[in-house]
């Protein structure tokens, strides 16, 4: 077992130690903010703007624009869903998790390829495609924007986007060096499949709570 740990931390040879200790503080946070979507608990948004707004400043220090740009893009969209979330039907019901209508199929699909033309762009500007990285990265971005926006929403699609965004995410991250980000992102991909489960059987239903 300490041959892995000595491999992992290997892996961080060269980089600043509080750059370590952010990444660390930044998982935990990512992890609690997952759970707590899973549960449908409104704690996903406190802890969704501790983690993304780390992780923004640490992957801007690695120089993955891309995924600096998801942060960024998720610290915005956890407050707009802290607020959508906390809108209510009734005097004691909250919004439901309901199925995404074609509209708003539509809008997922314009904001996927919106997504890909925009960071595209930033690489290019950037010098940054230098590395088939980028492409991949690129694609990542838009899937992950989809499911932001659609999570904000409160649509069960969300969890889809989720789960192929962060099975593309592990290896990448793994091959950055990235190595407990890339632990994280395979702990989300199972959390994101039973979330899913969860709010399938929740679909529809008014909440009377969002602290569960």
């Amino acid at each position: 077992m300490s041959h892995i740990f000595e491999w992992i931390f290997a892996q961080y040879e060269g980089i600043p130690t509080f750059i370590v200790i952010l990444e660390l503080i930044s998982v935990v946070f990512s992890l609690l903010s997952v759970l707590y979507s899973k549960r449908e608990n409104i704690l996903v948004y406190p802890t969704g703007i501790v983690a993304t707004g780390i992780a923004t400043y640490i992957l801007l220090f690695y120089g993955l624009l891309g995924d600096m740009l998801i942060n960024a893009y998720y610290f915005i969209m956890s407050i707009i869903g802290w607020y959508m979330w906390t809108r209510k039907v009734d005097e004691t019901h909250f919004i439901p998790i309901t199925k995404t209508s074609v509209n708003e199929k539509k809008w997922s699909i314009l904001l996927f390829l919106g997504t890909i033309v925009f960071v595209a762009i930033v690489y290019q500007l950037n010098n940054r495609f230098n590395v088939w990285t980028a492409y991949v990265d690129t694609i990542t971005t838009a899937i992950f924007f989809v499911g932001m926006w659609l999570m904000a929403k409160k649509k069960l699609e969300n969890w889809v986007y989720w789960i192929i965004g962060d099975i593309i995410t592990v290896p990448l991250y793994w091959y950055k060096g990235l190595i407990f980000s890339s632990l994280l992102y395979f702990s989300l991909t199972i959390i994101a499949y039973f979330g899913y489960i969860s709010w399938k059987k929740n679909l529809n239903k008014s909440p009377l709570t969002l602290l569960k």
